[in-house]
């Protein structure tokens, strides 16, 4: 909660009290900042929610509390009555204008609060198959899973990223195979890549690399015995390329945890010992099947086969075990939207583990149509192949593919427009934010030194600086409930509101007028105030602030 709403929120309890002798709890007064800044600075609804307890009708309470709250005059310009009992307030500048000085003192700590307690939070995103190029799909996944895992660190949670890597299953199997065909070819043997292989030009590539190495060693080698080779120097390569191109995209992981691993390390016998021991399997058709229907799954899940093998969901089980043996409060996954339907089976399996459904919350990433020249396209022009994270980066850049991946809610379908993200106009969310931040820069510099840090800044009474100051003050709060939504995109939606009040207050206010130098020193506070409020949001969603453009 921001120091202005915390303060009349205090006020508006104290006025209750004092008034009908009513202990009223802080969440019930709700604080907004009216749409038509005609109905003051902020307002209130607390009447209305006091209106069954106090037995009086809201217009009534709200006549009596505005009394009450007129006697702060420090703080409070003006208060009125306004509807059937909203309460709009009106603040002395010195009461906005002190969020000035906060900025400026926290710097590029401003926005940070405590409201996730320290929570400790385990994040899982992206975590593609390390079997070929990130799709667009993973993109979206990448941008708005680590813009959540910074927005949770401003807000006070302890977040650990982590990218689970598939490297247990068949598909493993067949990038090897698919990569071993691919070096008997370069080898100039004709072998066929099999047909549930894959066929992606970058094992080409790979093949190549091999043969660089080994030359023609392998080709000597049984070939039910090399493919442990294959496998290995495949999955490292394809390993290798996952983690810079997610670097590229100032995206970073903390962990990086291997199925292989939680195999090796009996994480799966002890999670199905596990389940046996909360009496939740039960044995049919010689295999094992877990009772996810006690925990709303339509039907049973087989986790251990007739033939021994485990299903898909076993090895999940116990990796989601093995996060919370590792002292997790709450697991977060970031699935795509072919997942949809595991959703409700693994929150039934991490039950019947015997933890609450509510530790474990899994968002879904709808997929994004990729669109240029006004019509769809699949197919990267410049490599002839699907189009890949790395194409889009070398695109349109970093900062727009990630500012458009955020922009929108996880879980709807959008639009990528490839010549939006190009264009260098105010049409493009990303050009106008940054040119908002520039714009601030050029003012600023060769000015830094007449920025003062005062406990307020009496000479800001013009509307546009009054809206700016109000904006300002909401980043915290704003912060606060991204994190807690997981909703980077509110983030964006606060970038887009501060650049163009900005701009509205560059056009109206004079920055720097050497017929009023008091007024230009506290304008020029302000203006700083909004280049790292600007900074720091840009930095949550994993975009550059630019100094020039």
């Amino acid at each position: 909660m921001n120091q202005i709403e915390n303060t009349l929120k205090t006020l508006i309890v104290q006025a209750v009290r004092s008034a009908f002798d009513y202990e009223m709890d802080m969440d019930q007064a709700v604080i907004e900042i009216p749409k038509d800044t005609s109905f003051g600075d902020y307002s209130t609804n607390a009447a209305m929610r006091l209106t069954r307890v106090l037995q009086k009708k809201p217009r009534d309470i709200a006549l009596v509390l505005a009394e009450e709250l007129k006697k702060n005059t420090d703080f409070i310009r003006s208060c009125e009555v306004a509807g059937p009992g909203f309460l709009n307030f009106r603040l002395h500048t010195a009461s906005l204008s002190g969020v000035i000085a906060q900025v400026l003192k926290a710097g590029v700590h401003y926005g940070e609060s405590d409201s996730g307690h320290r929570e400790k939070i385990n994040v899982e995103y992206v975590s593609a198959n390390p079997t070929g190029d990130l799709h667009p799909g993973h993109a979206r996944g990448a941008a708005i899973g680590d813009s959540c895992t910074r927005l949770l660190k401003m807000a006070g949670y302890d977040v650990t990223r982590e990218y689970y890597i598939n490297d247990a299953g068949n598909q493993i199997n067949n990038m090897a195979k698919s990569l071993r065909a691919r070096y008997y070819q370069v080898c100039g043997r004709d072998v066929a890549v099999p047909e549930d292989g894959y066929n992606g030009t970058d094992l080409i590539t790979i093949a190549e690399e091999m043969k660089k190495e080994y030359g023609e060693s392998l080709l000597r080698e049984d070939m039910d015995e090399n493919l442990s080779a294959f496998r290995s120097y495949g999955l490292k390569a394809e390993l290798d390329k996952l983690r810079k191109d997610l670097e590229a995209f100032n995206c970073q992981f903390d962990v990086w945890t291997s199925e292989q691993s939680i195999y090796d390390r009996g994480m799966v016998e002890k999670a199905i010992q596990q389940l046996k021991d909360e009496g939740v399997t039960y044995e049919s058709e010689g295999a094992l099947w877990l009772k996810t229907t006690q925990y709303g799954d339509d039907k049973d899940r087989v986790i251990i086969k007739s033939d021994g093998s485990k299903t898909y969901l076993m090895p999940d089980i116990a990796y989601h075990l093995d996060k919370y043996d590792r002292g997790y409060d709450k697991l977060v996954d970031f699935f795509g939207a072919d997942h949809h339907g595991y959703i409700i089976r693994l929150h039934a399996a991490i039950q019947a583990l015997g933890y609450p459904s509510e530790a474990l919350d899994i968002r879904i990433i709808q997929m994004a149509r990729m669109i240029k020249d006004g019509e769809e396209f699949k197919l990267s022009k410049r490599t002839g192949k699907a189009v890949s994270l790395r194409d889009l980066i070398e695109e349109a850049g970093v900062d727009a593919v990630r500012y458009f991946f955020a922009n929108r809610a996880a879980d709807t379908h959008m639009d990528f427009d490839l010549d939006m993200a190009k264009k260098q106009t105010n049409e493009n969310p990303v050009y106008y934010a940054q040119y908002a931040h520039a714009r601030v820069s050029s003012i600023l510099r060769g000015h830094e030194d007449e920025v003062e840090i005062k406990d307020s800044y009496e000479l800001l009474t013009h509307p546009k600086e009054t809206d700016l100051l109000k904006h300002i003050n909401s980043f915290p709060e704003v912060v606060a409930d991204a994190a807690a939504e997981f909703a980077p995109h509110k983030i964006c939606n606060y970038i887009q509101r501060l650049a163009m009040l900005f701009h509205t207050f560059y056009n109206e206010c004079k920055v720097l007028d050497e017929n009023a130098p008091e007024l230009s020193r506290e304008r020029l506070a302000l203006v700083s105030a909004v280049k790292i409020t600007m900074r720091n949001a840009l930095e949550l969603i994993g975009v550059s602030a630019p100094e020039r453009m």
